[in-house]
């Protein structure tokens, strides 16, 4: 891989976590573009990262083994079909971070044969503990294949899905999932607070406890029901806080959220792949 170009289109927050993640796995900085159209943003990333940066696309992609696209998703057709012929001659893998737009309609705007690879990573890649779910198009090679999975371990795990409909179960799951993990982390430090702890001090405990116990869950072999059992013992004090748990019917309630969250991001699919029809 170290000697592969990886060319990114877009240098916002997720590129700048990719660049990142790729040049710590010792990826050289030579090998890594970036195409973007904010000065400031683009000589941020040249600095920071020693790569070479590019005011237009057809630059920053020429010779480029891998293309990935880190633009808005309701500016991926466009991107996609100002590319289309360049990226075809050179025959380069190409790989999409924009949310909900759709493998198939990605190699519509570049051309039928296009080798894409969608990606939905999660905002913890930004700290290189990200977890993206990939689903290759069947013009994607072994060795590209190779590519796109090194590229995103550099800011996390990954996983392969045969089936590009699950993906919006992964969205409801991984994509959204650090929102409900913080929301439940700011309704904690809420309830600690009415009980009478100071803002930091809550602030400090409910932080290293969510830690702590993904910690325990990712080292344990045990699943999280196992785990949880572990600690609740029967009329304790963690019983009394599961009870009301399942008196609200807290699974059902999460049920509900990702049915909701993977709902919308079909739709998104659907209203996304429309636009440039």
């Amino acid at each position: 891989m170290s000697e592969k170009i990886i060319s990114f289109i877009g240098g916002g927050n997720m590129a700048r976590s990719l660049i990142g993640g790729l040049i710590a796995d010792g990826h050289p900085a030579a090998a890594i573009r970036v195409a973007e159209p904010d000065a400031a943003r683009r000589e941020a990333l040249i600095n920071d990262f020693a790569i070479q940066g590019f005011e237009d696309n057809a630059t920053a992609a020429r010779g480029a083994d891998a293309v990935i696209l880190a633009v808005k998703p309701n500016t991926v057709a466009e991107v996609a079909g100002d590319l289309a012929a360049q990226i075809r001659d050179q025959a380069s893998l190409v790989m999409s971070i924009a949310a909900g737009v759709r493998s198939a309609d990605i190699a519509g705007w570049l051309g039928e044969n296009a080798p894409v690879v969608r990606a939905m990573p999660n905002t913890p890649a930004l700290v290189q503990t990200g977890a993206t779910a990939l689903f290759a198009n069947a013009a994607v090679t072994a060795d590209q294949r190779d590519l796109a999975e090194s590229t995103m371990r550099a800011v996390g795990m990954v996983v392969w899905l045969a089936d590009e409909q699950q993906m919006d179960a992964v969205t409801a799951l991984s994509g959204s999932g650090p929102a409900y993990f913080f929301y439940t982390m700011e309704v904690m430090q809420q309830a600690a607070e009415q009980l009478g702890l100071d803002r930091e001090t809550a602030r400090l405990l409910t932080l290293e406890t969510a830690l702590g116990a993904a910690r325990m869950a990712l080292e344990s072999s045990e699943d999280a029901a196992t785990l949880r059992k572990r600690v609740t013992s029967p009329g304790g004090t963690t019983a009394a806080a599961i009870e009301e748990f399942n008196r609200g019917d807290l699974a059902g309630l999460y049920a509900k959220a990702l049915g909701a969250a993977a709902r919308r991001a079909a739709e998104l699919g659907d209203e996304l792949g429309a636009q440039s029809q």
